[in-house]
């Protein structure tokens, strides 16, 4: 498993090299934002572990770019802890959040858990390579959603809460387990988290958007 660090702090770099060689995990490093998408240009990477303020070019637009080559499983490291950052992140397709300063320890947790996580949605998705319903068409492979024929632009997550949607339809889930499961070990978020992205989904399914029921005084259900 190859692990891509990216900070501008060498110390910080080196404590999570410590951590996850000690994990069997192998790791390189990047810098700043810039490094970061050369690496992922040219190398393959199971997770990367990305700072948001850094030189040069910063994690959020760094990750943007590296989205648009590769899908690989990203958290996001930061200083700061506004629930504004939080959220963009996860709308760009991080997997997780981590605040600095944080437990090694825990955050090798969350490298375990989002990567086993990503490999047992890649084995769901194989499963199930598409999900046709009238003129609703997703594209599990391709990552592409379609509505009466016409390609819908949505975030990763959103992409993501749709899949796995669709991959236990017709059960209620709640908005906690929605969280677990789609945003990630330990979660940061609220009710509305998945309240918002829900909101999102439905827009973008247009016609379709009843298929997401909500289940009062729980969570959702996705309906056959």
């Amino acid at each position: 498993m190859r692990v891509l660090v990216v900070d501008d702090e060498e110390k910080i770099r080196n404590v999570i090299k410590e951590y996850a060689e000690f994990e069997g995990y192998e790791i390189d490093e990047a810098c700043d934002g810039m490094e970061a998408i050369v690496k992922c240009k040219n190398g393959e990477y199971d997770i990367i572990i990305m700072d948001i303020m850094m030189p040069k070019l910063d994690g959020f637009s760094s990750i943007k770019e590296i989205k648009k080559i590769k899908d690989i499983p990203v958290i996001m490291l930061s200083a700061r802890s506004e629930e504004y950052d939080k959220l963009f992140g996860f709308e760009i397709g991080i997997d997780d959040y981590v605040v600095k300063p944080f437990s090694p320890k825990e955050l090798m947790a969350r490298i375990n858990a989002v990567i086993t996580r990503s490999k047992a949605g890649a084995s769901n998705t194989t499963q199930q390579e598409k999900y046709v319903f009238e003129g609703l068409e997703v594209d599990m492979l391709g990552r592409n959603v379609y509505v009466d024929g016409v390609k819908k632009e949505l975030t990763p997550k959103e992409y993501e809460l749709l899949q796995y949607f669709i991959l236990n339809k017709n059960i209620a889930l709640s908005r906690e387990k929605i969280l677990n499961e789609v945003w990630g070990y330990d979660f940061f978020g609220e009710d509305r988290t998945v309240d918002t992205h829900v909101k999102m989904l439905r827009n973008n399914l247009e016609k379709y958007r009843d298929k997401i029921v909500t289940v009062r005084g729980m969570g959702y259900k996705f309906e056959e």
